[in-house]
C-alpha cells in the first residue's frame, strides 16, 4: 500500500527556484527534526511548512524547502521536495539520500507511534516505487554531520524505523 502524502500544492508551497533530479534511487535515508514546535494535521502544520520553506529559501538560500518529506506528530506526511529530487538537508550527503524531517524538537519531545509508523510506510513505498534501494541505509543527521539533529529521543527511536524495512 502506498503512503498517502499531502502534496506541496495542498500545503501551499512556493515553487522551487530549481530542481535537481537524482541520478539513481537513493542509497540512504537521513532522519532529521525541525527543532521547532511540533504540529498535528494539515491546518496546524501548514503554517509551519510555509515558515520552514521561507526560512530555507530566504535565510539559507536553498532553492526550496530542504527536506524531501516532513511528518507531523499525528503521522501526517507532507511532500517537501518529494521522491527523486536532490534535497538540501545534509551538506555533502544529498545526492544519494532522502531527507525526512519529523516536525518538532526531539531533544524534548518523543516521536509519536503514528509518526514512526507513517515513516515506515513511506520508506516501504519508496522501495516499492523504486525511489529507494531495497538495502538502503537509515541514519540520523548527526551520523553524517556535526549536529544534535535529530534530537536524543528521535535518534533513540531510529532502530524502530530500521527494523521495518
Amino acid at each position: 500500500m502506498d503512503q498517502q502524502v499531502v502534496s506541496r500544492q495542498e500545503w501551499g508551497a512556493e515553487l522551487p527556484r530549481q530542481r535537481q533530479t537524482m541520478k539513481d534511487s537513493a542509497r540512504r535515508v537521513i532522519i532529521h527534526h525541525t527543532a521547532l514546535q511540533s504540529c498535528r494535521g494539515l491546518s496546524q502544520c501548514k503554517r509551519h511548512l510555509v515558515d520552514i520553506q521561507r526560512m530555507h529559501m530566504n535565510e539559507r538560500s536553498f532553492d526550496d524547502i530542504g527536506y524531501n518529506f516532513l511528518v507531523g506528530g499525528d503521522g501526517t506526511v507532507f511532500e517537501g521536495r518529494g521522491w527523486g529530487v536532490v534535497g538540501a538537508h545534509a551538506k555533502g550527503h544529498n545526492s544519494d539520500s532522502v531527507g525526512i524531517a519529523f516536525m518538532g524538537n526531539f531533544n524534548n519531545d518523543t516521536p509519536s507511534t503514528q509518526a514512526l509508523t507513517s515513516v515506515k510506510q513511506l520508506l516501504q513505498s519508496g522501495v516499492s516505487q523504486g525511489f529507494l534501494q531495497p538495502q538502503f541505509v537509515l541514519c540520523g543527521h548527526r551520523d553524517v554531520g556535526t549536529t544534535e539533529c535529530p534530537g536524543e529521543n528521535l535518534y533513540a527511536a531510529l532502530p524502530q524505523l530500521r527494523s521495518s524495512t
